[in-house]
């Protein structure tokens, strides 16, 4: 089975290794040159895209998660079965999916007719992620997902909790996204507006995803196209 794993933090984020730990490095990397964390459904189509190949198996792509998820499935790799995206340093739950670079490589691939998971990590501050636990909880969840049937134009969105050192593992909770908007404030400086709207004050409306992964619980939602 070919796994492809890409991302919008950029190859050679951490959160990306940890998605390679978490499959047994059993997967081809093509990922973006540079973080583009928050570029949406963007696409390259008015210029030339700079790939590089450092090995057989992973690829470096100066251009988008979506252009990754174009070019693995339609120029590097024939019989892609599934692309995995992640994990995005930061969450991406209810209406993040429509600005999130990471999830946008995986309804790519839906668009495409392969099944894809995307998996993010909620910052909870000022705790500091731990790669190793990501890793871990990525795996249990793909045991699952991985096994599971995905119906045809359809895509997993998983958000892992932030939890206190040493803590228990969570439970994989199957859940509804959320449809609230984000908390959207400014601070203005002359002509000068910086977004300062603050992710953990959103909208909780219980049995959300938002919901279940701020509570410790790892979040999954099925996105239909």
């Amino acid at each position: 089975m070919t796994l492809i794993l890409t991302n919008d933090d950029g190859i050679d984020a951490p959160g990306i290794r940890a998605l390679h730990k978490a499959v047994n490095g059993k997967a081809a990397i093509v990922a973006p040159k540079d973080h583009l964390s928050g570029c949406g459904h963007q696409v390259t189509t008015n210029q030339p895209i700079y790939l590089q190949r450092r090995s057989d198996v992973e690829y470096v792509v100066a251009g988008t998660p979506v252009d990754c998820t174009r070019l693995a499935i339609t120029q590097l790799f024939a019989n892609v079965k599934w692309v995995l995206s992640g994990i995005n340093a930061g969450g991406n739950m209810g209406v993040d999916v429509y600005i999130s670079g990471t999830v946008a490589a995986v309804r790519e691939a839906a668009m495409h007719g392969i099944p894809g998971i995307a998996i993010s990590h909620w910052i909870r501050r000022p705790l500091v992620v731990d790669w190793d636990i990501a890793a871990h909880l990525t795996a249990r969840v793909l045991a699952d997902l991985l096994d599971r049937p995905t119906p045809p134009g359809t895509f997993w969105n998983v958000n892992l909790p932030h939890l206190e050192p040493n803590s228990p593992d969570p439970e994989i909770v199957f859940c509804q996204p959320s449809t609230q908007p984000l908390p959207v404030n400014y601070r203005v400086e002359g002509d000068r507006y910086y977004y300062i709207g603050d992710y953990a004050k959103r909208d909780r409306t219980p049995g959300t995803d938002v919901d279940v992964c701020f509570s410790g619980n790892i979040a999954v939602t099925q996105i239909r196209l």
